[in-house]
């Protein structure tokens, strides 16, 4: 399910993780694991390691401005407990919610290309089978959003990405749009915190519906 260590599939990727290695040797630099109880209803997808962010820590989110939101959202919402300190040996913990990325290798310049993209595929298509509780994926952002329509083997043209968007698909998954909580979102204004807290308190709503408890 997981790539390993030294995963060969993308020669430009394999190439900046060489290069990374001999520069910052005392980072992980290596395809960063998903993080999260695999029985979880809830599937968080971003689109790829942040250079100082997972790549280096080895936890994805964790380390940079998007996991600075995306983890006090969970521990707003009670998806996490405990306290997010930046690096992956803090202690938190997700609760009924897992987080992974489409692409599990940092690109150059934050930016896979397509073939990277359909080349980890597959790792996301087998994550997304394991987990059998699973009722509801966020996809963080365009890419992320084609990626799991992909990996779920669903038609782009039906189910166009739009913020705050929920698509019924096929399979009985549930998969819930919002832009990237990237710092370039934010400081443009696409994307404020109450934003994205009310994607979250939909995925709440929609969970709970699901479970019979709403």
């Amino acid at each position: 399910m997981e790539p390993d260590r030294d995963c060969s599939l993308c020669p430009r990727l394999v190439e900046f993780r060489e290069t990374n290695r001999s520069a910052n040797p005392g980072w992980f630099n290596a395809p960063v694991p998903s993080f999260g109880p695999i029985e979880s209803p809830f599937l968080i997808v971003g689109l790829a390691p942040g250079l100082k962010g997972a790549n280096l820590t080895g936890r994805p989110f964790t380390g940079d401005y998007a996991g600075d939101l995306l983890y006090a959202t969970l521990l707003e919402f009670s998806f996490a407990q405990g306290s997010y300190e930046k690096h992956a040996g803090d202690g938190l913990e997700l609760i009924d919610c897992r987080i992974t990325n489409g692409v599990r290798c940092v690109p150059p310049q934050n930016k896979p290309v397509g073939h990277e993209i359909n080349a980890c595929r597959s790792f996301l298509t087998d994550e997304i089978a394991s987990m059998k509780n699973l009722k509801v994926i966020l996809s963080l952002g365009l890419v992320s959003h084609n990626t799991v329509l992909g990996a779920l083997g669903e038609k782009r043209s039906a189910r166009k990405f739009e913020h705050g968007g929920i698509h019924a698909l096929s399979s009985g998954i549930s998969l819930a749009d919002s832009y990237h909580c990237s710092r370039y979102n934010t400081n443009t204004g696409r994307l404020t915190e109450d934003m994205f807290r009310d994607v979250f308190r939909e995925i709440r709503t929609l969970l709970a519906k699901q479970d019979g408890t709403a």
